[in-house]
């Protein structure tokens, strides 16, 4: 990696209002409904893109440190320096940065993300011994597909699907992997859980409220202590007992909130491209790999966590020790110099190795941090997936999005994909394969 430079006063204004603003205004940690349906109304995700393409151009794609008062942050510009850097944690790159202490400490202030390096490495430990990563079929693969076929079944009660519907039934689903059948109905948990995090927007803007997060510990802590047969709960029963586990847990309730959104924009893709949706219809191999990529194709044309971030240890080429890094994924996720299928659905890209080629295609972070539930959601993304699509097809209605854009085949023929897809406003009508005319 070659010496960063310092970006002027009016580039860096340039990131600040056109890259990080957006993307701040969106919600970091819970997403914002009105403003990610602004954001697909304007494409607010094209002109943040195009920002950071302008930038990686005129230097050559080196690292841009930004002129920010009293903070040493850089901006990454090369796919290659997103691989070093993301291989590089916990040190020289660390995960733990300034900006996610300050959000998570509202809801999990001991989870492993955030953790010291001294904390790190137990705890890291106990969320692989938990979830498996590295298995494509976790242990509990029977209970917990069981337990979506049963979810799944009343989704396709209702001749449509919108959100509200689909997101109900997601966390009754989430709740009895993670905690059991019994927590299935407890709406309580999870809706304290909503609160927190949408404080954890604001990092340290917003007070904490201690009464919620001691209401939310309490109520998740019961569920754990039960340790449920077929359910996270009592696969935590049987490891580390000295690992603070309601923080892990926390994060993993966190992270599935993206998995459902992941869920949603992959229907819609699935819904918009029917070549796509029959092949994940034949798709009978135990991993249900088609689908998994599907839901990976996604997350690389969307990314749920649209800015990676990593904090220095010690002095390096980036800046001096605490230089907070930034690598925006829209930009690396849809490089056309460096991926001809940039802006297309081509699921096979995570079969054949491309995806695997490119160092900054991160749909699940990378290196010593990635998420160790990768394959967990992905089991579960493409399992539900597969339950709602084994008789039934998918067409997007209302006014929000057409299936002729989400196929790159708009008013105008033939072209991108949109850069900013909105979950929270799509809305599906459902008909059986072999029904003649339109859905009901």
């Amino acid at each position: 990696m070659t010496a960063a430079r310092t970006a002027t006063v009016t580039e860096t204004a340039k990131v600040a209002g056109g890259v990080l603003l957006p993307t701040l205004a969106g919600g970091v940690i819970k997403r914002r409904p009105a403003v990610m349906q602004l954001a697909q109304r304007l494409q607010l995700d094209r002109p943040s893109v195009r920002v950071v393409t302008q930038l990686r151009d005129k230097y050559d794609g080196r690292p841009l440190r930004l002129r920010v008062p009293g903070r040493s942050v850089a901006l990454a510009l090369s796919a290659d320096d997103v691989g070093t850097v993301l291989a590089g944690a916990p040190i020289p790159f660390s995960p733990s940065t300034v900006e996610k202490r300050a959000a998570l400490g509202h809801f999990q202030p001991h989870g492993v993300l955030v953790s010291p390096p001294e904390q790190r490495e137990q705890r890291r430990r106990f969320n692989e011994e938990v979830l498996e990563p590295g298995h494509a079929l976790h242990e509990l693969a029977g209970p917990f597909a069981e337990a979506v076929a049963e979810e799944a079944g009343r989704l396709r009660e209702s001749p449509v699907l919108d959100w509200d519907r689909f997101a109900r039934s997601w966390w009754r689903l989430v709740r009895r992997q993670v905690l059991g059948a019994s927590a299935r109905d407890d709406d309580r948990v999870t809706d304290l859980l909503a609160r927190l995090r949408l404080d954890a927007n604001w990092a340290y803007l917003h007070p904490r409220r201690d009464d919620a997060r001691r209401e939310f510990t309490q109520r998740l802590q019961a569920h754990l202590d039960r340790a449920e047969p077929g359910s996270l709960a009592a696969t935590i029963a049987e490891v580390d007992g000295t690992t603070p586990a309601a923080d892990q847990v926390a994060h993993w309730l966190f992270a599935y909130d993206a998995a459902a959104i992941v869920t949603f924009r992959t229907l819609a893709l699935l819904a918009s491209h029917p070549e796509a949706a029959r092949t994940a219809r034949a798709d009978q191999s135990p991993e249900l790999q088609f689908l998994r990529a599907c839901a990976l194709e996604s997350v690389r044309l969307w990314p749920t966590t649209p800015m990676l971030l990593r904090e220095t240890t010690e002095q390096t080429e980036w800046g001096r020790a605490g230089t907070t890094i930034l690598v925006f994924t829209p930009f690396f996720h849809r490089d056309p110099t460096r991926m001809s299928y940039a802006d297309s659905f081509v699921p096979s890209i995570w079969l054949d190795g491309r995806a695997a080629a490119q160092p900054a295609l991160v749909p699940f972070s990378a290196g010593p941090a990635i998420c160790p539930g990768r394959d967990l959601v992905l089991f579960t993304v493409s399992t539900l997936l597969a339950e709602l699509l084994r008789d039934r097809d998918y067409r997007l209605s209302g006014a929000e999005l057409s299936g002729a854009e989400l196929s790159g085949a708009g008013l105008s023929g033939a072209g991108p994909l949109p850069a900013s897809l909105d979950p929270f406003h799509l809305r599906f009508t459902t008909h059986t394969p072999e029904q003649e005319g339109p859905p009901p």
